[in-house]
């Protein structure tokens, strides 16, 4: 495999930082052009000390002056900083660049997701909302682009193993998919407990090691709700055509089931070094870093279905994908000022649903076309929802 340039978006987070501890295993086949963070300027100085990145983008002009003050002071002068969404969007899109991983959290990483799409990059999806809020108009630039979409959640990477390859006989073949969920860290408690919960407890997920937005996201299963309209967009299947089931262990990582009623699975350690790796090579597989599976010390294997008093906002995955185009939008936005106001302790867990649910009750402006009007579109529902919250506080 010859020498790839890869952008990481996002490269201080749990994803980015997993995507380079692949690609420090691997130093002869890639090389960084660009890191990507938001505001933590010391790991990213860290990060292009290490890698040597041709540029580095941080999210703000403070924090760019922060970074080229910590650089100069290494006396690291190999990295151009910079700061803003143009310098991301660019980043994404330089000719140099084949490889984009897209680990940004929020609406935030749908423009860079564009852009790498417009032009026809290698494009390693673990950023779900730019596909949730981007829907047909995103997979629109895909194919313009001729971008090759590779999925990096571990639902969506076991799903894409176990499909066939091509549109035409997916759709030939497969009856529907199971998608795994670990359930959180609540997924044995009360329901009517949970208006208790505090942040510190929604983000202790007992699987996984996240951020604090994708872990109340697990505790909700508003991140499952995204994965199946992600799944949707991914491998064109109807709403009617995607479940979910609990699967605590997180061994297995989703299912396909075919027309046969055969059903392939993938397996593997709660890594994602795993689909990160497979996303990279595709399709090749190299060598990832994490522990394989031991089959004979396994424990059991449990499935449960969801239960939708302790999962609300579960069911509005399938309620905004039978909905008018857009909703999904309004979905994704909604939940991220939900989950904002709850993490600052001004609604009570059990809120975030309340709130999610009121806005998508409102009356949603004319379908999105472009970037432009899903932007706009999101815009709206966050001053929708900014509404509702300061209802709900009063």
């Amino acid at each position: 495999m010859s020498m790839r340039k890869i952008t990481v978006l996002g490269s201080t987070g749990s994803i980015g930082t997993n995507t380079l501890d692949v690609l420090r295993r691997h130093p002869q086949q890639w090389s960084v052009f660009a890191l990507c963070a938001g505001n933590q300027v010391e790991k990213l100085a860290q990060q292009c000390l290490e890698f040597c990145p041709e540029h580095a983008v941080m999210a703000s002009y403070e924090g760019a002056n922060q970074l080229t003050a910590l650089l100069k002071q290494a006396g690291h002068a190999g990295t151009q900083v910079h700061h803003g969404p143009a310098a991301l969007n660019q980043m994404a899109s330089d000719p140099q660049v084949e490889v984009v991983m897209a680990a940004m959290v929020g609406a935030a990483g749908l423009a860079p997701c564009m852009a790498a799409a417009q032009t026809g990059k290698r494009l390693l999806l673990a950023n779900k909302e730019a596909i949730v809020l981007g829907g047909s108009v995103f997979m629109q630039a895909v194919r313009n682009g001729g971008a090759v979409l590779l999925p990096i959640d571990s639902e969506h990477s076991a799903i894409f193993q176990c499909m066939p390859e091509s549109a035409q006989e997916r759709a030939r073949r497969v009856s529907k998919i199971i998608l795994t969920a670990s359930g959180g860290p609540f997924r044995d408690r009360d329901p009517a407990t949970l208006s208790s919960v505090t942040p510190e407890e929604a983000v202790a997920h007992p699987n996984w090691s996240m951020g604090q937005k994708i872990s109340v996201d697990s505790a909700t299963m508003m991140n499952k709700a995204l994965e199946i309209i992600e799944a949707k967009w991914l491998f064109d299947l109807r709403p009617d055509q995607i479940e979910v089931v609990i699967h605590p262990q997180s061994v297995i990582h989703s299912f396909v089931e075919f027309h046969d009623t055969s059903v392939l699975a993938q397996l593997g350690t709660p890594d994602m070094r795993v689909p990160i790796a497979y996303g990279l090579s595709w399709p090749e597989r190299i060598e990832s870093g994490a522990q394989p599976l031991n089959m004979s010390q396994l424990k059991d294997l449990t499935f449960r279905e969801p239960c939708t008093k302790r999962y609300p906002c579960l069911p509005l995955a399938w309620q905004t994908l039978r909905a008018q185009e857009g909703a999904t939008a309004i979905l994704n936005a909604a939940n991220e000022v939900a989950v904002h106001a709850f993490l600052t302790r001004r609604i009570r867990f059990d809120q975030i649903y309340s709130l999610i649910h009121s806005v998508l009750e409102l009356q949603a402006p004319a379908c999105p076309s472009d970037l432009e009007s899903l932007l706009a579109l999101d815009e709206w529902a966050r001053k929708q929802a900014q509404f509702v919250l300061a209802q709900i506080q009063r």
